[in-house]
Order: C-alpha cells, then structure tokens, then sequence
C-alpha cells in the first residue's frame, strides 16, 4: 500500500508545520495562554486563511473536500506545536458531527461560518456517570408544542467556554443505557437556561462543564433523525479519535526530538550523558514506541471512514490502545532523561508530558479500547 503523500498533502505540510515553526515557539504559546480564551483569536483566523478549518468539509459546503489523510497531517503538527485553539473541538468532532447529521439547510446555515473562522462549536455529550460509554446520556429532551425542551449536565466539554453554539445529546426515550433513543440538538451557547463553568485542563488548553435547564429550542435544531443519533456520535467521536492519534504521534515525535538534543548537550561530571549506552538504549526504545504508533495512527486514518461500524471501531480501538501505550511510555522517558527539571514549568517536555497524558485517556483509555477490542473479537474479519 502507497503510503506517499501527493502534491496537495505534501503542500499542506509544509504549510501548516511552517506555521507551527514561525508562530508556535514555546513562549509564544505561553502568550497565547493568557490571553482572554486561553489560546489564539488572530492564529484561529491564519487557520482560517490557510482553509484549514473548511479542510474535512464538502466542496458544495464551502469546504476543500479533504479527507483522513489531511486532518492526520493537520493534527500531527497540532501535536507538535502544542497547538491551544479549538481545531479538534470545532472542526474535526462537532464539524464530523455537522457533515454527517446536518441537513443541507443547516449546513449552509452554519458552515460558511465555521469556515471563515467566524464561529466556534463544541460537542456537549460526556456525563459524570456515563464514563466512556457513549450510549450513557441522562439528560433528557421533550418536546413542548413546536419546540424541544432540553435539561441536563454535561461535563468535560472542550472548549465549551468558548463555544458559540453547542451540539447537545439528549435522550427522547428509552432508558439511560439504550442505544436507541438519543437525539443531537443544536444550542445557542447563550441561550436562557445554558449555564457554563470554564476551566483550564491540566495540558492547559481549556473545557467546560455545561448545565441546561428547561432549555427551549425550536424543530429546526434538531440534528438528524430523532431518536437514532447513536450511531452518529460513535462515527465523530471515532474521527476524533483518529485525529487524536495524529496529534500524540506529532507530541512524541516532538519529545522525543528534543530529548535526544539534550542528550547531545547535557553534561554530568564533565561527560555528556548522550554518551552512555543505557541512555541510548532509553532513547532507542521511544523511538520504537513512536514508530509502532505511528503505524496505527495510519491505520485508524485508513480505517475511519470505513461504512462498517464494527470494523471501523475495531481500527480504533486497537489504535487507541497503542497510541496510550506509546504516549505513557514516551512522556515518561521523556521526563526522565531530563531529570528534575522534566517537570517545571520551564521545560518544555513536561507540557508533552501533561498533553500526551490527556489524549491518553480522552474518549477512553487502554483499558477500555482493549476490553471493548476484546468483545468485538479482536482484529479479525468478520467472515474469519
């Protein structure tokens, strides 16, 4: 199979990791955390007129058509950089969201938007009991005369303080566990009855908890068919997945680009400790850990857009697994060979670390994506 990157990817590439390079140095991201989001109002519009953010998007949406492939380059240089701003959140899951639940009025509604870089989205669907279970929703919708009514808590949602409009899942029916039932519902972040509590995370980039209550929208809201949006929040959330493997690949590659470096230059009782052979041998193991997960990464950007919701799960999942394993892996090394400085404020490994920590458990951790691999049967064909 060509792994290869065409003319168009490789342009992509060079574009975006030009970007991360001149406008994403260590304190610049520093700047960009203080200010008043957490991140970059005038990078989120670069984004923009780089057509970044109309990437995934149909052409007949005023998008570029890209696929898997381009959101994976997009996000390994996001992980790179550290990148703060809300690409994951806007255009990758409550964007996979739009693309596949949203009516075609909806889309032009929303989408030129989202586009120019004018409006921000955020998917409101975790709650504190659900854990990883995607079909676990206790907030409800009911319908009242024309409209829908929503109440409910959400929380760790990214970037919901920030969020012009929120993509809220409720269920209409069934019980809390059901995978029939649920239904998405698109909210103005304003709206009487929403309430947010933003935070920063512990990889510094920022989410909120979000509590609805009698909250009132009309028909046209609703995204998709009622009652049967299940499987269109495993098929985002699996997209986002995959981008997320991106991005950690990108973040190892990057500690571990900078720890071999100090290890060039650290010195200890007047030899450099790049010298020592179990320090190489540390250093050979993460660039073993990377290179496996930098094969699953590109498995699960092959393997997201798969019609087949078994197989595609199966993808991720394994890919989810390695990805965690490498992370953990490569952050800790990282840490270590840097000494007690790993972990201050000032070095810049450790906000690998803090950010490799985060995507490590994001829409579950190894556990959860082995044992779910595990009821599926594990990397087999269907037919086997």
């Amino acid at each position: 199979m060509n792994f290869d990157l065409n003319e168009e990817q490789r342009m992509l590439k060079d574009a975006v990791e030009r970007l991360v390079a001149d406008r994403y140095g260590f304190e610049q991201r520093n700047r960009y955390m203080g200010e008043a989001d957490g991140w970059s109002r005038a990078l989120w519009a670069s984004y923009a007129e780089l057509g970044l953010l109309g990437l995934p998007f149909a052409e007949a949406d005023g998008g570029f058509a890209g696929g898997p492939a381009e959101t994976l380059i997009v996000m390994e240089a996001a992980g790179r950089g550290l990148l703060l701003e809300p690409y994951l959140a806007t255009v990758v899951l409550a964007g996979g969201l739009l693309a596949n639940a949203a009516s075609p009025a909806q889309r032009a509604d929303i989408l030129p938007a989202l586009i120019a870089g004018e409006r921000l989205l955020a998917f409101a669907h975790s709650e504190s009991q659900a854990r990883y279970d995607l079909a676990d929703v206790a907030s409800s919708a009911r319908r009242e005369g024309n409209d829908w009514v929503l109440d409910g808590s959400k929380r760790y949602v990214l970037h919901g303080d920030c969020a012009d409009q929120i993509i809220v899942s409720a269920r209409v029916s069934g019980a809390r566990r059901d995978a029939d039932g649920l239904a998405l519902f698109l909210v103005d972040a304003n709206a009487p009855g929403v309430k947010r509590r933003g935070y920063q995370t512990q990889d510094r980039l920022r989410a909120a908890d979000i509590t609805l209550k009698d909250v009132r929208v009309p028909e046209a809201a609703l995204l998709g068919v009622v009652g049967q949006a299940l499987p269109l929040i495993e098929k985002a959330v699996d997209g986002a997945l995959a981008a997320l493997c991106a991005e950690a690949v990108g973040a190892m590659q990057q500690a571990f680009d900078m720890t071999v470096e100090y290890l060039k230059v650290r010195k200890q009782f007047g030899v450099l400790i790049g010298s020592f052979q179990a320090l190489q041998h540390q250093a050979v193991d993460m660039l073993v850990m990377i290179e496996q997960a930098r094969s699953m990464a590109l498995y699960a950007s092959m393997m997201v857009g798969e019609d087949d919701a078994l197989e595609r799960r199966r993808a991720i999942a394994a890919a989810k697994v390695q990805i965690s394993r490498s992370a953990r892996f490569v952050a800790q090394q990282a840490v270590q060979l840097h000494g007690g400085i790993g972990v201050t404020e000032e070095c810049q490994v450790g906000h690998y670390m803090r950010r490799l920590s985060m995507i490590e458990i994001l829409f579950g951790d190894a556990d959860h994506h082995l044992a779910q691999l595990a009821r599926d049967g594990g990397l087999i064909a269907a037919d086997a």
